[in-house]
């Protein structure tokens, strides 16, 4: 039974279609957006939900699709689609968080004018994701991660007569294109070195797991590490994580987007769908993992200072894609790809209950927060269901992710368990120095409304509820029901998952030990932020209140912005203006140079021109004189 696997190439044109139609209305057809949209992502929700249970059959075999493409000479290029248990849970993933981010946007951005050219654009960002999962080769898999890097650019400066928001766009547009370069020489690589000239991943993986001699393995970790630059590039690794955060200027649904199931997830999944290639380099394999270790721990620490709302989460979001990161560098696709399932969905729930708080009380500053908890209960028990998934408290989804990336890390490297350890306590205290800023204790007063979120009147006063439309609680409390449940696909005593992705790597959970001491590190970490902030004491931890340069330091991002400005953007800046002076004054003093004495020697024969006879007859006296002095002066001295 596959009919619905041989017509796959169907779930991306729904949101193609949306695309196209939202498009030619224009935004004068407001409400349309919010229903096209919406319907066009449920219709691709339940065609990959269908494709799913056929994936589930036992038997299903793997199935690719493809058309000449290109054809020059005797090189054929073939493209088209490829369904794999892997790539069908990639879809669910990313339909199902589509869907509910439609439906929330309906009631978040309701207010704005745009919103019809918002679902436009949200359509286009699914089906480029979608168009890059189902790709069945690495050339048509770079045509949509481009694409979706310009649907980011396109939503996070959605609010572009804010400075910031352009500022944001262009930031995540450059530095992301840095690890688009490393791809693209990737791609051209495996062109130039693969039989054939094939670049589809059923033939990259028979060759790389071959390693028959025809690749050396100085060009496998080449073309590895160049891969993994775009993976970085896309989700966040340090050193190109610094656009993330900065990505909050967009609405925050297409934040939830992006930070779930699309763009950063883009990444890890680029790795897991090349795993052939980097299993093939030790060299790549310890990169990545140690790159993800690094930036787990990196960006919780930074987590610890912030005082943003949704830069909270951004940075929890860098630092779980780290985890993932981590798992793979470690040999196990099961443990990336499984923390990427279930942070999707829990991921998704705080930041969607992140908007349900801004679009109550106007502010992302967690410091002007405070009790409510019990003025906005849905969103407040759905929050706390995301942040105790996140944090990995037993028998939420993310305590079976996480503790399968720590399980497999104490069993290959000790060091990287010590490090997710680490970050595991650091995620522990920010939430819960999150959640106790937020929603308990008491108001610490409600700002005025501000002007990069959606208005929703009737939202002051003291003591008023301020919980959301139902359109907007509806997806927390789905989100809150998979956060609690989907880590049950895998689990110590039972591997389905690896056992249906066919990882053949580590899938291990650890011991009972490891599953104990890593719950007793998270306790401690909540506990720690409980004992810290429940009695309102302050904002900041104690350690930055005795060290203001500690929290300066965190706060700044470690100043990696400021390095950038100072190594990058200020010494280009300064070439080009020595170009600039090059250009201008020696160029372009040659230029005018050459035009002066051209416009002279006009002007000199424009005075010989003049119509008189005797100044002919002078001239060519004189010109006479010169070629007798000219041959008498050559024979003179010859």
């Amino acid at each position: 039974m596959d009919f619905y696997t041989k017509i796959a190439w169907i779930i991306p044109m729904f949101p193609f279609l949306s695309f196209l139609i939202l498009t030619a209305l224009g935004r004068s057809y407001r409400m349309a957006g919010a229903a096209i949209g919406s319907s066009a992502s449920l219709l691709s929700l339940l065609m990959s939900l269908l494709l799913l249970y056929e994936r589930l059959q036992e038997g299903a075999l793997d199935y690719s699709n493809s058309f000449e493409w290109i054809s020059m000479g005797s090189f054929t290029l073939q493209i088209g689609y490829e369904i794999t248990n892997l790539t069908a849970m990639m879809l669910v993933v990313v339909s199902l968080v589509s869907f509910l981010v439609n439906v929330y946007s309906a009631g978040y951005m309701k207010d704005d004018e745009r919103i019809a050219v918002f679902y436009s654009y949200m359509s286009l960002f699914a089906f480029s994701m979608f168009g890059l999962v189902l790709s069945d080769n690495i050339l048509s898999m770079y045509i949509f991660w481009e694409l979706v890097g310009v649907c980011s650019f396109l939503l996070v400066g959605f609010w572009y007569s804010k400075p910031s928001a352009r500022a944001a766009a262009k930031k995540a547009f450059i530095v992301t294109r840095i690890g688009d370069a490393g791809l693209l020489i990737a791609v051209l690589l495996l062109f130039w070195y693969m039989p054939d000239h094939a670049l589809d991943f059923t033939m990259i993986q028979s060759v790389f797991q071959g390693q028959a001699g025809s690749i050396t393995s100085g060009i496998t970790t080449a073309i590895a590490l160049l891969i993994f630059l775009g993976a970085m590039g896309k989700s966040g690794q340090f050193p190109l994580h610094v656009w993330l955060p900065d990505a909050m200027e967009g609405p925050t649904p297409i934040s939830a987007l992006i930070h779930a199931a699309t763009m950063v997830a883009a990444g890890v999944f680029l790795v897991a769908r090349t795993f052939d290639i980097f299993e093939a380099s030790a060299a790549a394999m310890h990169t990545v993992a140690y790159v993800g270790g690094f930036t787990a721990l990196f960006a919780a620490t930074i987590a610890l200072a912030q005082n943003d709302l949704k830069r909270i989460l951004a940075y929890s979001t860098i630092s779980q894609l780290g985890y993932m990161m981590m798992a793979l560098g470690l040999g196990s696709i099961t443990g990336g790809m499984f923390h990427l399932f279930t942070h999707a969905f829990f991921k998704a729930l705080l930041f969607l209950g992140a908007g349900s708080v801004i679009h109550a009380v106007h502010t992302q500053d967690v410091r002007e927060m405070g009790g409510l908890g019990s003025r906005m209960r849905i969103t407040a028990w759905t929050f706390a269901i995301g942040s105790l998934a996140l944090v990995g408290i037993p028998p939420l989804a993310g305590f079976w992710s996480k503790d399968a990336i720590l399980g497999i890390a104490f069993d290959e490297n000790k060091l990287l368990f010590a490090v997710g350890l680490a970050a595991a306590f650091c995620t522990a205290l920010y939430m819960a120095r999150l959640f106790i800023l937020v929603f308990l204790g008491e108001s610490r007063g409600e700002k005025p409304v501000q002007d990069e979120e959606p208005v929703r009147e009737g939202s002051e006063g003291a003591g008023r509820s301020l919980e959301s439309p139902m359109i907007m609680t509806l997806p927390l409390l789905a989100l809150a029901v998979l956060a609690a449940v989907a880590g049950f696909v895998e689990t110590p005593w039972s591997g389905w998952l690896s056992d249906w992705l066919g990882d053949n790597g580590e899938a291990s959970h650890g011991s009972a030990v490891i599953m104990i001491l890593s719950t007793i590190v998270l306790l401690l970490g909540l506990y720690t932020g409980w004992a810290l902030f429940r009695r309102g004491g302050g904002e900041r931890l104690l350690v930055f209140q005795q060290s203001p340069w500690l929290n300066k330091l965190l706060e700044r991002g470690y100043y990696m912005d400021e390095l950038y400005e100072l190594v990058f953007v200020k010494s280009l800046k300064a070439a080009g203006d020595a170009l600039n002076v090059f250009d201008k004054y020696i160029i372009g003093g040659l230029v005018r140079l050459t035009g002066a004495l051209a416009s002279s020697a006009g002007r000199g024969a424009t005075r010989l021109q003049n119509g008189q006879v005797q100044a002919y007859s002078l001239a060519a006296i004189i010109g006479i004189l010169l070629f007798v002095i000219a041959i008498v002066g050559r024979r003179l001295l010859s």
